[in-house]
């Protein structure tokens, strides 16, 4: 049994006793916060206090055990970076967190990965945390009801709702009443939206990514779906299975491989990456120049290494479609001494650590294969 079943089903009290000793904990302890915001003291008293408020929620009661989870975890780790981005903004006096969602995304994956807990319970507690306060301000945006359809592919719009509220009451501070009344509208745009606790229908592919992609586009315009050619990018550590899935999903697909590309240039896994990234964009160019379908091999494992690729492909007007691996590290680990071209172990462990899986932002269609 992985340290994650044990503790997957805890109530919010025992997550709590079971965090608190270790490190990520401690540091939120030892992290005070602005007094105007957080009068109840540090990182670690305010989340105790948010996983408490989650049992006091009127629709807790009625929740799956799987929502409860994923609620629980997203409390546990929504201000976890804060001791990692805590500073004095020296222009207010006032004591502030920037990105500390962003960041908080990547430790709580990390974390999690750590327990042994499944990618897609994972990325959903790790998409709670990343978006856990926009509701507040979604009613600042232009378009309130685009930034709802928006956060419903991203993640749970009920979810990030009644986590909101626990958020907003685990919390000692003047004015809940005006933050709250916020959380009620931004419940009411995405109901009119028709996407709380479902993803909005967007009219086409195209138009949902234009929606993701780009805060000022519009519900209202729908691009229609108009590909030149339709590409399939693999992301993964390596040894996550990559050529298998192509192997037995795609295997006429011609395919455009980095390790294939540094084999042909005579290049090593530490040499001049620049020349293969080159050399392989421009055997991409040839096939999406000529409108042929094929696929991009690759461990794609970070949203900005992804962004390279995607753009090129877009550029092209090509149906962009992610694949992504990712076993349990100990199976990658095992795959990758057992390849002909290993990684250096140390170099993998880094690699699994790092990984992002892709997101709905980034393409037209995304599969998570294993």
């Amino acid at each position: 049994m992985s340290e994650w079943d044990a503790i997957r089903d805890a109530t919010p009290a025992e997550v709590a006793a079971w965090a608190e000793p270790l490190p990520f904990a401690r540091a939120m302890a030892a992290c005070g916060q602005d007094a105007g915001w957080h009068a109840e003291g540090d990182v670690w008293t305010h989340t105790r206090m948010v996983l408490a408020e989650l049992e006091r929620l009127d629709e807790w009661p009625a929740l799956s055990a799987e929502d409860r989870t994923l609620l629980t975890f997203a409390a546990l780790f929504h201000d976890a970076a804060k001791p990692l981005t805590t500073k004095l903004d020296e222009a207010t006096g006032r004591t502030v967190s920037p990105n500390h969602a962003v960041k908080g995304e990547s430790l709580a994956r990390g974390e999690l990965r750590e327990a042994g807990c499944d990618v897609p319970t994972r990325e959903r507690i790790a998409a709670l945390v990343r978006y856990h306060g926009r509701p507040a301000f979604a009613l600042g945006r232009d378009d309130p009801a685009a930034e709802a359809a928006r956060l419903s592919w991203l993640a749970d719009c009920r979810l990030l709702y009644l986590f909101a509220l626990a958020d907003t009451r685990g919390r000692r501070t003047a004015d809940t009443g005006r933050a709250e009344d916020a959380l009620h509208l931004f419940r009411a745009a995405a109901e009119e939206a028709g996407c709380f606790g479902t993803r909005y229908e967007f009219a086409s592919e195209s138009h949902r990514w234009a929606v993701l992609r780009d805060p000022a586009a519009s519900l209202h315009f729908a691009p229609p779906d108009a590909f030149r050619c339709r590409v399939t990018l693999l992301a993964g550590p390596p040894g996550a299975g990559k050529d298998t899935w192509l192997a037995g999903n795609e295997p006429e697909l011609p395919t455009v491989s980095l390790d294939g590309v540094r084999a042909d240039l005579g290049v090593s896994a530490a040499g001049d990456q620049g020349r293969v990234a080159q050399a392989a964009k421009e055997r991409c160019r040839e096939h999406l120049r000529a409108g042929t379908d094929f696929a991009f091999n690759a461990t794609n494992l970070t949203r900005r290494v992804r962004g390279r690729w995607w753009r090129l492909m877009r550029d092209y007007d090509a149906r962009v479609r992610w694949v992504y691996l990712e076993p349990p590290a100990a199976e990658v680990l095992r795959r990758n001494r057992g390849r002909t071209a290993a990684v250096p172990e140390s170099v993998a462990r880094k690699l699994i650590a790092a990984a992002e899986p892709p997101t709905w932002a980034e393409g037209h269609e995304v599969v998570w294969a294993g």
